[in-house]
């Protein structure tokens, strides 16, 4: 995902920013294109490499602690915990 800082002067998105702020926001441009602005709280980015083999990629991923320690811990922290059923989510998304 890329990362796009917004100058102060940008006063139209930045104004939606604001609004986002508040609540998750729906974009939609004149073609009927839909796009979500959601503001993301404690959030976690891993550097893993730009290679453009797959192996060499994984082999990166996996030699990343930081990454695999994280990894570790949302796994035990989830561990005996009941997960939603992709048909709820279905059903959620498509009521949002």
């Amino acid at each position: 995902m890329k990362v796009i800082v917004i100058p102060t002067r940008a006063r139209t998105l930045n104004r939606l920013l604001k609004k986002a702020r508040r609540q998750n926001v729906i974009l939609e441009s004149s073609n009927g294109e839909q796009f979500v602005l959601a503001r993301i709280t404690n959030m976690e980015g891993f550097a893993v490499g730009a290679d453009a083999n797959f192996e060499n990629e994984a082999k990166m991923t996996r030699q990343n602690k930081r990454l695999m320690e994280f990894l570790d811990a949302r796994v035990a922290k989830t561990k005996g915990q009941k997960g939603i059923p992709i048909a709820e989510v279905r059903r959620r998304l498509a009521s949002a």
